[in-house]
């Protein structure tokens, strides 16, 4: 595959072949799916997470699933801004052009009751869930202005929008990273000209929470109700390239059932 040209918006074989897209917490299953999905599209795929090992599991999956893609895996730590920028700096150096960043970063803590909410949930949550969302829209608000059709994509929950008693950090800090992202789409907004489109659009995924293949055949009389599967959630990340950026940017897409 020819590496994309600077200035070019990548279109021939489809709205993502040729595009390059970064993909933050590629090690888990959300990531693996996603990886194997862009991959599919045509897309050059750079992937990032703090595990080595499941980070490589996921980029071989992708690489033998399609042959000829070309994934690349990468730990960087999110948790700091420095790695962060290197890791967008490098990639835009190698390839060119940064058309997405889909930031699947997870991680979850819960109490029986709001009383029993330990606050060093708060702070492990905050720097997961937060942190590393300001860190990628930082590092990455430039280049996918550049790209002329990026795309910021966060993953949230539902959760955010309905905070239950047993969750209250948990939800604040998906609640912060969706606000945050937002900001990022107003500053898009406003960089566009006067009846323009903006440069690229930062936009949220909602989900109630996931399911994977794995988890089905663990419980397979579980309904699962309302959850996506991660190869769901994938093709819905794939589709945002197709979508008008003005109708991208600043909306909030949901994969289950509004609360």
């Amino acid at each position: 595959m020819n590496n994309p040209v600077p200035g070019e918006t990548p279109r021939p074989g489809g709205a993502l072949e040729g595009a390059v897209i970064a993909v933050a917490g590629a090690g888990g299953p959300a990531g693996h799916a996603t990886l194997l999905r862009l991959a599919e599209a045509g897309a050059v795929v750079v992937a990032a997470d703090a595990d080595p090992t499941r980070l490589a599991e996921g980029v071989d999956a992708a690489r033998f699933a399609h042959g000829g893609a070309t994934v690349i895996g990468d730990t960087v730590d999110l948790l700091h801004l420095d790695p962060t920028r290197e890791w967008a700096e490098r990639t835009e150096r190698e390839y060119g052009r940064i058309d997405g960043l889909v930031h699947l970063v997870g991680g979850w803590r819960g109490s029986p009751t709001f009383a029993e909410t330990d606050l060093a949930d708060w702070t492990l949550l905050h720097d997961l869930l937060v942190r590393t969302v300001q860190h990628t829209s930082l590092a990455f608000h430039a280049p996918l202005a550049r790209s002329g059709n990026g795309r910021f994509v966060l993953v949230s929950a539902a959760g955010a929008s309905r905070p239950t008693a047993g969750n209250a950090a948990y939800a604040a800090a998906k609640s912060a990273a969706e606000a945050w992202t937002l900001a990022l789409a107003d500053d898009y907004r406003k960089a566009a000209a006067e009846g323009a489109r903006p440069p690229a659009a930062a936009t949220v995924l909602v989900v109630k929470a996931l399911v994977t293949e794995a988890m089905r055949a663990q419980k397979p009389k579980a309904r699962f109700a309302g959850f996506t599967d991660v190869h769901d959630l994938a093709d819905a990340v794939s589709r945002l390239w197709t979508t008008p950026t003005e109708e991208v940017n600043g909306n909030r897409l949901w994969l289950t059932q509004k609360p």
